[in-house]
């Protein structure tokens, strides 16, 4: 459920996908308490919790807790060179307030990609969006399988012939297969055809539940016999389960839209890197 995004929508999409990350994050506790005093300026609990929310995401994932006392330490140093910055008349510096515009444009962008989402990106659009995924994606039949996987043909024949006369799979997979899975007796877990290469899936979906393969199945890794163990028809991913995805999908559509919206009625000259004119585009 992924769409490619036309390149000049792609920064515009990152900050839209932050935009509506940030709205959805955890709301801040009531109680704000102050954590720190620096000359008299007061650092509160959702000072720390904000800085918390700018680490990378695996940081991002630890017990506030953990990271509290550094990321303090961090804030308070920041307020430490935020007035000596101040005391050394840096405000007004011509740097600082290019740096303060900057910030200010990219603020609005998000803000205003954010809103943009938010109205286009209702419930009535996910739902048909939704609705369009189960039609383009039906439901895929799917079985759980064992197999045991040796390097000669007349080994998966002898393997047969001890299923035959009653011998467990699970245990021969064990003692005798060469794959990775023997370990836990050969099982594959759950799969669809795709997922196999194609005379291993063309053997195990010919299986009913319960059965094995009568004659050795071969591949590019060797020989197998398998057996079927299950088989369901694999149940969609719900509405709620997709909602986050079918969100990002939806708002790629947004952004893509009102961008070529905002390039149609603007007058929009480009250059080379050196401000000469640019190559005429073919």
């Amino acid at each position: 459920m992924f769409f490619r995004l036309l390149p000049h929508a792609a920064a515009a999409f990152l900050l839209a996908t932050s935009a509506v990350s940030a709205q959805t994050g955890p709301t801040l506790a009531t109680d704000d308490p102050v954590v720190a005093r620096v000359n008299g300026a007061e650092l509160h609990r959702s000072d720390v919790i904000a800085a918390q929310r700018s680490l990378p995401a695996q940081m991002q994932q630890m017990p506030l807790e953990q990271i509290y006392t550094p990321l303090l330490d961090q804030l308070v140093t920041g307020v430490l060179i935020t007035d000596a910055g101040r005391k050394d008349k840096l405000a007004d510096d011509p740097e600082v307030k290019k740096r303060l515009a900057r910030a200010e444009d990219r603020a609005i962008q998000e803000v205003y990609v954010s809103r943009v989402v938010e109205k286009g990106a209702t419930d009535e659009v996910l739902h048909k969006q939704y609705d369009q995924y189960l039609k383009d994606h039906p439901a895929k039949e799917e079985v759980n399988a064992r197999h045991i996987l040796v390097a000669k043909e007349e080994d998966a024949k002898e393997i047969i012939t001890e299923l035959n006369k009653g011998a467990d799979f699970a245990t021969l997979a064990k003692q005798r297969s060469t794959d990775p899975a023997k370990d836990s007796g050969g099982d594959l877990g759950w799969f669809s055809r795709g997922d196999m290469v194609p005379e291993f899936a063309d053997a195990a979906f010919k299986l009913q539940k319960g059965e094995y393969t009568k004659e050795p199945v071969k591949t590019q890794f060797g020989w197998h016999v398998i057996k079927v163990e299950d088989r369901r028809t694999a149940p969609p991913p719900t509405f709620d389960e997709s909602k986050e995805e079918l969100t990002n999908e939806v708002a790629r559509g947004i952004i893509t839209d009102k961008i070529k919206e905002l390039r149609s009625s603007a007058k929009i000259e480009t250059f080379a890197m050196d401000g000469s004119p640019a190559p005429a585009k073919n």
